[in-house]
């Protein structure tokens, strides 16, 4: 059964995708190929488990906190019960299965709740951060077509979060009118394991926002991803960092909801101090942390710098004497920047009992699509594996021949990624020229969704045994536009930017080409 929805009539359906031309023995061996070389995953998911089922489940069988920020701890009943109250406020605003419903403000325990919420009615979320003005709430509200904002801070909404949602014609509610509403008693709306569940919207070339629709099976499927791959357990704490607008706050927010564990919710005043964040996860047992390159070098350079007994701004105390900084971390996570070698290598002497993963994926397939577990063997390359598919995910290295086909990469092999699987999107929302360049119908017929990404990133397939990988690998190389010829030769800028960042100098490089005439 297809979902149905007020929002299924502005996404383009399967029909109306191009077909990616691969002629019938490529298609044959590109679908060899990805076998061989491990580029397909599948392994049996219940995605037939919305998030707020196992919350309720859990909250039933051995209640324990939840989720926690700077002003209050959620217990898994309490969490449960504040979505149902929500979920009462949306039904009571006319919010119906396939209708779109923003949250907006700062980051906190009230914005998971109301991502449940709008779970159990069977609608979907679209995020409005604190930190935009009013011009891109407006945007942001217009083009998802959302016909209410839940507004979950405390005392009064932000005055851009107002101003924008009265300009989209957007009816804003408070989390808070829910606390004295009888909690929703429906079972969780899942109509099909398609249905939309959340709009991102990701910067555009044009400068318009594009929505990438995500559906529910592959944003479970992304959850159950990370708890695999991280081995995750109900000990484990996440730190929700991300501002709303990102994809990685999706998984940073509801994962270990999936096993019984917790999310600490950082503010940004902490976030955004390396030593104060150190110490936040140190004093609150965090164990795994994701945050951008550039954020993981800040924060060892500060800790480095930092004195021992230094306190920080939000008064959280030092660290006992002889215990490490962030020493009960399990998993450091690099994501949305290239992972540069040198970092890795940095990273890797100073916390060597935190792992630390190198995870690419864009928004339009549910977040991560590659994980890849930095070792030793990799700091031997000039360039970080982004590694192999999550579970369900299928991974194509393609080449364009030229003449509107394509054929398939091996081994060593530099070619375009495409990405397969229950992970693949639904397109975006409202805008089927932009849908139409990055969508395509699949032509290897082993896509659930029947659709296949195309990233625009170059890849090339390490072989076994590089960076001491016993099966191939994905490295990635940079935009496929990247690429220029300088007297007849090939050069990808990447590389280059790649070899001046292991200079112990060189702490960030762009390489841009500049035409001189004759």
């Amino acid at each position: 059964m297809t979902a149905r929805g007020p929002v299924l009539d502005r996404l383009l359906p399967l029909a109306g995708l191009p077909a990616l031309t691969v002629p019938p023995a490529e298609t044959a061996r590109a679908r060899e190929l990805t076998v061989r070389h491990g580029m397909v995953r599948e392994h049996a998911v219940d995605l037939a488990d919305p998030v707020i089922a196992r919350v309720e489940r859990f909250a039933a069988e051995r209640d324990r906190p939840a989720v926690r920020d700077r002003n209050r701890t959620l217990s898994y009943a309490e969490l449960a019960a504040e979505a149902r109250r929500l979920a009462a406020l949306l039904e009571r605003e006319g919010v119906r299965p396939g209708t779109v419903v923003g949250v907006g403000g700062e980051r906190c325990a009230a914005v998971i709740a109301a991502f449940l919420a709008i779970e159990l009615v069977g609608a979907l979320y679209v995020p409005a951060d604190e930190t935009w003005p009013a011009g891109r709430v407006r945007d942001v509200l217009d083009q998802a077509g959302a016909s209410v904002l839940i507004a979950v801070d405390e005392g009064d909404p932000a005055p851009a979060l107002l101003a924008g949602a009265a300009e989209a014609k957007c009816r804003v509610v408070r989390a808070e009118e829910a606390a004295g509403l009888p909690e929703w008693t429906g079972a969780p709306r899942l109509e099909s394991l398609d249905q939309p569940r959340y709009i991102l919207f990701t910067s555009g070339s044009t400068g318009r926002p594009k929505g990438a629709v995500v559906e529910h099976q592959g944003m479970l499927n992304h959850l159950w991803a990370k708890v695999i791959d991280l081995e995750m357990t109900e000990a484990d704490v996440v730190a929700q960092t991300a501002p709303l607008g990102f994809d990685i706050s999706v998984w940073q927010m509801l994962c270990p909801l999936l096993l019984g564990g917790r999310v600490d919710v950082i503010g940004d005043d902490v976030a955004h101090d390396p030593v104060a964040f150190a110490r936040v996860v140190d004093a609150q047992d965090i164990t795994i942390v994701e945050l951008v390159p550039t954020m993981v070098r800040h924060l060892l350079d500060d800790l480095a710098d930092a004195p021992e007994d230094a306190g920080t701004s939000g008064g959280t105390p030092p660290e006992a004497p002889g215990r490490r900084p962030l020493g009960g971390l399990r998993w450091m996570i690099a994501t949305g920047e290239e992972l540069p070698t040198e970092l890795s290598r940095r990273w890797l002497e100073a916390m060597p009992h935190a792992r630390l993963l190198n995870a690419y994926g864009p928004t339009e397939c549910s977040d991560d699509v590659t994980h890849h577990t930095v070792t030793a063997g990799d700091l031997a390359l000039l360039r970080l594996p982004i590694g192999t598919p999550i579970v369900n995910t299928r991974l194509y290295v393609l080449r364009d021949e030229g003449d509107g086909t394509w054929a398939a990469c091996d081994v060593d092999e530099t070619g375009e990624l495409f990405v397969g699987g229950v992970v693949v999107g639904r397109g975006y929302l409202g805008d089927d020229e932009r849908t139409r360049e990055s969508f395509y119908q699949d032509p290897f017929g082993e896509s659930p969704t029947g659709r296949l990404y195309r990233t625009g990133d170059a890849v090339r397939l390490l072989p076994a045994g590089a960076g001491g990988e016993d099966r191939p690998t994905l490295q990635y190389l940079g935009r496929v536009d990247r690429q220029v010829k300088i007297a007849g030769v090939r050069m990808e800028l990447g590389e280059i930017e790649a070899v001046l960042q292991r200079h112990p100098a060189v702490g960030a490089a762009a390489v841009v080409v500049h035409e001189y005439g004759a």
